[in-house]
């Protein structure tokens, strides 16, 4: 895909002096033109993504400054590894994926032909049943016992996403204690941001399942950069856990990286790499994706349960592109899945 590979290789050999790179954001607000609106939004989402990274590498605020580390080795290896796709811990591409995108984004596809790709990776079939029965996905309080069900009582609509998150559980899931704590809460974030890109996407009449998926990718991104830069740290003899300081800025910085790489090795149509784009580096006047809308509003509400700083309602409101009357069901729904979901984490 030549516009990723313009992309990515601008990223690393562009002129701009290394610090530029550090100003990487997971939020980014679209360019205003009036300078102390955009600086005050720029402080806002700011301040929620630092917010997001306390929460997620359970550090007090003052241990994980972001300007920490910024020439260690490390760091430096994890910018050549992902510059010379050298990445060890990348996930590979599911087998069953490519067929299963191709069968659900063709409009004429029918359940047993689903339920059929499904059963023939057993491996995707259990993954499916459980995220099916989980607080994310099921609708009423009865069990999905089987594949069929899955798909007759979600919909094609709601099996493409179920079918995602599916593929992406076991990725997620911590290999061992260490990163157990981490794994768990980023699953819990990217799921929330998922659904909530989804539910955005509906409203704006775009496609669901393909925003659920790509709003699954950064979280997925960090998993990968976190097992990445620990793998290096060991190769170094600098210790198995990177510190907390050192990880906050792999993440901060090579985020976007890390998603636009999946998405290329993955083979995902061009327009999740346009999205991710198009939430990295927002264009002049241009609109919030619902990508962007959906990691804030996921974001905002996964903090907020976990009883973390986040935004006032005033704030969320300002940086939002959505109607009040547009936000509530969105958030009475992400509101549902936290509350019920505490349960619901992808195995060790």
């Amino acid at each position: 895909m030549p516009g990723f590979f313009t992309w990515f290789s601008g990223l690393f050999s562009s002129p701009q002096p290394a610090a530029d790179v550090t100003e990487t954001r997971l939020f980014n607000p679209v360019q205003s033109t009036n300078p102390e609106q955009q600086s005050s939004d720029s402080d806002i989402v700011g301040q929620l993504e630092d917010h997001l990274f306390y929460w997620l590498l359970d550090v007090p605020v003052t241990k994980s400054g972001p300007d920490s580390g910024s020439n260690d080795p490390a760091l430096q290896e994890l910018e050549r590894r992902l510059r010379e796709s050298e990445m060890e811990e990348l996930p590979r591409k599911p087998g069953s994926l490519p067929m299963l995108m191709r069968t659900l984004s063709n409009e004429t596809t029918d359940r047993k032909t689903i339920t059929d790709i499904i059963l023939n990776d057993p491996s995707l079939t259990d993954q499916l049943l459980q995220v099916a029965n989980s607080p994310y996905f099921r609708p009423g309080d009865h069990t999905i016992e089987s594949v069929d069900q899955a798909v007759f009582v979600l919909g094609l609509d709601g099996i493409r996403s179920v079918i995602s998150a599916a593929v992406m559980r076991p990725m997620m899931a911590a290999r061992n204690s260490r990163e157990a704590l981490f794994a768990q809460r980023a699953w819990r974030w990217g799921l929330t941001c998922a659904r909530a890109s989804e539910l955005i996407a509906r409203i704006h009449r775009d496609d669901t399942s393909a925003h659920f998926m790509v709003g699954l990718l950064p979280a997925l991104g960090y998993i990968t950069i976190r097992r990445e830069l620990a793998r290096i740290c060991r190769s170094q003899n600098t210790g198995s856990e990177p510190a907390p300081a050192l990880l906050r800025l792999a993440l901060t910085r090579y985020q976007w990286a890390a998603c636009q790489l999946l998405a290329n090795v993955w083979n995902l149509p061009p327009k999740y790499h346009a999205w991710l784009l198009a939430a990295e580096r927002p264009a002049p006047k241009q609109k919030h994706t619902a990508l962007t809308d959906g990691l804030l509003l996921g974001t905002r509400e996964v903090l907020r349960h976990a009883r973390q700083r986040n935004l006032s309602e005033d704030d969320l409101k300002r940086i939002v592109h959505l109607t009040p009357e547009q936000i509530t069901p969105v958030r009475t729904t992400l509101l549902r899945m936290l509350q019920e979901g505490k349960g619901s984490q992808p195995r060790t």
